[in-house]
């Protein structure tokens, strides 16, 4: 009897138990997730494009990021992802290289008018040597490629934020969603858009993704000082900012600002089109191909439309006469780190074609070697119209050193062709229709060398507030570019669960 009643309650707590998992459904996400992360970035370089492919690329990044999943119920998941980044560039602050905190530009240049309204801010040529030379080591601190001013442009914050919401069917096996966004920097308006749509078959063996996004941004442009203020005085080289101001040519002679040999831009015309729009589609496609082994292959097309030129970066022809404003004995030793004292007035600045269709495709194999230690591996081919077309490769070899910590040393090797619109500084020609001195866009090798640690609490033991620590993540890179560019990241980030 004792029997016959033990089995009976188990029937009943099975029968019961089903009847409860029919109605129950695991979430999506079982408790709100939020991610902190924060990081900061430096680089240096010789190849500013805002300076015409050379002069120092010094910037500095202070990134947060904070992002938060909140299940709205099984099936439905809203992310909030906000990031602001503040950063310095040595190059940015060159739009204007003529704003600069010293008095110590003292040259052989003793025409230019201290009382000038558009030289306020440190353009001040003869305010004082003695005193400069007390207070400043820079004593022939002047306008130059290869020091930061400090311009309004020197520095500036990155904003943005994202909406993203998912549903997953009640099966699992279908997933839809989407995603609005918006961010800003002093002359970058973007907000953007998109779906996506994921389908798993063959018990969840077998995944195809379907994303498509689309940006609309707006420039609030931002040029060259010379540039800009030819044009707001009329192309008057007497009047303005340059009223007062001597400008020497090549040989270091003054020139005359009303014979028709006299520096003017190329090009008078800047922004016509503010638009900038992007629209990309992507499709991936992930297979589980044993206990061990996944693949997952993708295929993404974009295309912009708009102002896809830079207006902050300037153009330097090899056929046309150089004119510099500064000290005109260091002119020979211009493309020098050694010149502090003269800049050389621009062209013209960048002009590129106002449509770019880009194709990027490759895959990714992870396999899973033993309880400690997983590969991943990555690579993509890129192309473009704009006749770039690159390689990238990259391998991660997590280690599992103990329960809680586990390693992730990596390497990415990256080798790209150069856009036919590129050349060096004063390598292009005036009769060129699209020119630009932007390395980015130059032909170039990089690698990059990267650690990093996580320490994971499965069980979320450590709390603060009604937050449980899962993981910490603590990671550096190193990048390299054989054009002489370096950087390095560390980045340090936080995942909570609400309980």
């Amino acid at each position: 009897m004792k029997n016959i009643s033990f089995l009976i309650i188990i029937l009943i707590s099975v029968y019961g138990y089903s009847q409860t998992s029919n109605e129950y459904q695991k979430k999506v996400l079982e408790n709100t997730e939020v991610d902190l992360i924060s990081s900061l970035y430096g680089q240096k370089g010789d190849n500013a494009a805002v300076t015409g492919g050379i002069g120092s690329e010094k910037l500095s990044d202070i990134a947060s990021n904070i992002i938060v999943s909140i299940p709205l119920n099984n099936n439905d998941v809203f992310s909030i992802n906000t990031t602001i980044s503040a950063y310095t560039s040595a190059s940015s602050s060159n739009l204007n290289p003529f704003d600069y905190k010293t008095n110590s530009f003292n040259t052989s240049n003793k025409n230019i008018s201290k009382n000038s309204a558009e030289n306020k801010g440190g353009w001040n040529a003869n305010s004082g040597a003695s005193q400069s030379i007390t207070n400043n080591p820079l004593v022939n601190r002047g306008p130059t490629p290869w020091l930061e001013s400090t311009g309004a442009s020197r520095s500036d914050i990155w904003v943005n934020g994202t909406f993203d919401y998912s549903h997953s069917s009640k099966s699992r096996n279908t997933i839809v969603g989407g995603n609005i966004s918006a961010s800003h920097e002093f002359d970058y308006y973007s907000f953007g858009f998109g779906g996506k749509l994921a389908k798993l078959f063959n018990q969840k063996n077998t995944e195809i993704d379907l994303k498509g996004n689309v940006y609309l941004d707006t420039w609030n442009p931002r040029y060259p000082t010379e540039i800009h203020s030819y044009i707001v005085a009329n192309e008057d080289l007497n009047s303005g900012f340059f009223r007062g101001v001597t400008i020497y040519d090549q040989n270091r002679l003054v020139m005359d600002k009303n014979s028709p040999d006299a520096w003017k831009p190329i090009n008078t015309t800047l922004v016509t089109d503010k638009k900038r729009n992007s629209y990309s589609a992507s499709l991936s496609f992930s297979q589980i191909i044993s206990k061990k082994a996944q693949l997952s292959l993708f295929l993404d097309v974009v295309q912009q439309k708009g102002w896809l030129s830079n207006p902050m970066q300037r153009v330097y022809f090899g056929d046309r006469p150089n004119f510099y404003i500064g000290n005109a004995s260091s002119i020979d030793n211009y493309t020098s780190k050694s010149n502090t004292d003269v800049f050389q007035l621009a062209d013209d600045i960048e002009r590129l074609p106002h449509t770019r269709l880009k194709v990027p495709f490759g895959a990714r194999f992870n396999y899973f070697i033993n309880e400690k230690l997983v590969l991943r591996t990555y690579y993509r081919y890129y192309s473009d119209d704009w006749g770039i077309n690159s390689h990238t490769a990259s391998i991660e070899l997590p280690f599992k050193i103990s329960d809680n910590f586990t390693l992730y040393p990596s390497y990415r090797f990256y080798t790209q062709t150069a856009a036919k619109y590129f050349a060096p500084y004063e390598q292009h020609l005036s009769t060129e229709k699209f020119y630009t001195s932007d390395y980015d866009l130059s032909k170039y090798n990089a690698s990059q060398i990267g650690f990093g640690i996580t320490y994971t609490d499965i069980f979320t033991e450590r709390k603060i507030w009604k937050l449980g620590l899962k993981t910490i993540d603590l990671k550096y890179s190193n990048y390299h570019r054989n054009t002489g560019l370096s950087a390095g990241i560390v980045s340090l980030g936080f995942k909570f669960v609400m309980n």
